[in-house]
């Protein structure tokens, strides 16, 4: 009888253990391959926004080998039938096509284009900065379709949260806004 029960906890121990080990991978392949992405189309070079279905891609990790395939492109439903040959430039790197690194990389070091503070590193419970348009209006990054992206990063200027809420609130409530000269002499 006690012959029988450490057999089986040995075989169940096996199990888990070999459970275990083969969940690893699978949960590194979701979380390495989860969330937006911006490629270039192989058949129109310019930037498509695209998600990697990541849950196969963890079952599949589980089995074997993580296999990709889209989930979502920007160019679907015109064009589901193509290649995904796009699945190449996310396997050779997929931190850096992602999104929110590709917009943390760029808010990097720069400083506000109203208050001239810098901008920390974003966070994804945290305000996230803005965009300063060539229209002088402010958006949150968020707003713009991420195929957007490259372009509006080259002609936008960076904006923390603050100065985007108190242009935003200026944009709708004019009337409510008083604009003063800064007198340096005046004790505030």
């Amino acid at each position: 009888m006690a012959f029988t029960v450490l057999v089986a906890l040995a075989v169940v121990s096996l199990a888990v253990g070999l459970f275990v080990f083969r969940s690893i991978p699978a949960i590194r392949a979701y979380f390495e391959y989860r969330g937006k992405r911006l490629v270039a189309c192989p058949e129109t070079y310019k930037p498509e926004a695209v998600d990697v279905a990541a849950r196969e891609a963890a079952v599949a990790a589980f089995l074997s080998e993580p296999t990709l395939r889209l989930k979502e492109c920007s160019r679907w439903p015109e064009r589901q039938d193509c290649g995904q040959e796009c699945l190449q430039q996310i396997e050779a790197d997929p931190v850096n096509c992602l999104v929110w690194n590709i917009v943390s990389q760029w808010y990097a070091g720069k400083t506000c284009a109203f208050c001239h503070k810098p901008i920390g590193p974003l966070h994804h419970l945290d305000h996230a900065p803005a965009l300063l348009g060539p229209d002088f209006k402010t958006a949150e990054w968020k707003d713009f379709r991420p195929e957007q992206l490259p372009e509006v990063l080259s002609t936008y200027r960076p904006v923390c949260w603050n100065c985007h809420v108190a242009q935003s609130f200026r944009a709708l409530h004019p009337e409510l806004v008083v604009d003063r000269e800064f007198d340096s002499k005046r004790v505030y």
